[in-house]
């Protein structure tokens, strides 16, 4: 093999134990790290929740001899952190074990990196080779990407629809388009994102948890758009006076603690907001309004439809799927 293709084959390693952190790093990126000594992998971690130990800190403080480290290569899919947040720089920790190589994916655009990692390492003599498998590593941390260079989160448009692409039936109550199996899958997509947002009169007549029940793992900050300010939250005690006057289908979820509520009048707007609060992800749940307001706002990344095997006949359509271009589109059908 040649050396191109051993450092592709190793980054690829990198690349599958970054994926472990997706929905528990949050904020940060998702990040793997191999070392390889001799034509062996010695050590290799990931990071795996923020505010714990990034990937390099955890493959290079193993309990392994420190004779291990020396002469060897390092692979990591972004740039090494050059100050000090939540834990140290790890181009420091790079440097002090006397790794001689390392191999990177991804320049990280974080303007307290941007550079200055490589630059770190490059002063201490250690040979940088950048830009391995780079357009597979922007595709895993998308989400960072997005929301570090356009300012904004990464947005998933999510639905699901009847065989004959209905949203929901013509006459009014409970109904479930969703199989067992797509519901499971909806609800692992819920651990992944950093929030979830619906509409007021989605939230109004459903009353939706938008917790991930069936599938363990991080809630989704939940978000309601309310531009009329149609939603009204309530003290504990005006809660309790609620419930009582109200009948058994009342919802005390509707708390303020939990919601995020949001008036924008625009999508831009409401972009804004959720990249001032820090949210790097959104799945965007509906109702059709909410939806067909960023379609036509052209903000989105990714589409997700759940297709179910059920007819309706009449009722809302569904969204006609939007143009994708270069972004995302997955159809789950039965």
């Amino acid at each position: 093999m040649t050396q191109q293709e051993i450092d592709i084959m190793y980054m690829r390693r990198c690349l599958q134990l970054a994926a472990n952190g997706l929905g528990r790093v949050r904020p940060n990126p998702l990040v793997g790290c191999v070392v390889v000594k001799d034509g062996r992998i010695i050590s290799e971690g990931y990071h795996q929740e923020y505010g714990h130990n990034h990937a390099e800190r955890n493959a290079l403080l193993r309990e392994l001899s420190t004779f291990h480290f020396p002469l060897s290569t390092l692979y990591v899919n972004l740039e090494p952190c050059s100050h000090h947040g939540k834990t140290p720089p790890c181009a420091d920790l790079i440097i002090e074990k006397g790794i001689k190589r390392v191999v990177c994916c991804n320049d990280d655009p974080n303007p307290l990196v941007a550079g200055n990692g490589f630059r770190k390492l490059e002063a201490a003599g250690i040979e940088v080779v950048r830009h391995v498998l780079e357009e597979e590593g922007r595709e895993l941390n998308r989400r960072f990407f997005t929301f570090m260079e356009q300012r904004r989160p990464y947005v998933i448009l999510k639905w699901a629809e009847s065989k004959d692409g209905y949203m929901a039936p013509s006459t009014p109550g409970s109904y479930w388009l969703s199989t067992q199996v797509q519901n499971r899958l909806n609800h692992r997509w819920r651990t992944e994102e950093a929030a979830i947002l619906v509409g007021s009169e989605t939230y109004l007549q459903d009353h939706p948890s938008l917790t991930p029940r069936h599938y363990l793992g991080p809630a989704p900050q939940p978000i309601v758009l309310d531009r009329r300010g149609r939603v009204a939250f309530f003290s504990q005690s005006e809660l309790k006076e609620q419930k009582e006057k109200s009948d058994s289908s009342f919802r005390s979820d509707c708390d303020k603690k939990k919601w995020l509520v949001l008036q924008n009048q625009t999508i831009p707007e409401v972009l804004h907001e959720l990249y001032e609060a820090k949210l790097q992800s959104v799945i965007v749940e509906g109702g059709r309004k909410v939806l067909d307001a960023f379609i036509a706002s052209g903000l989105y990344d990714e589409v997700r439809i759940l297709r179910s095997p059920q007819t309706l006949g009449s009722g809302l359509p569904a969204p006609a799927i939007p143009s994708i271009g270069s972004n995302r589109l997955t159809i789950v059908e039965p």
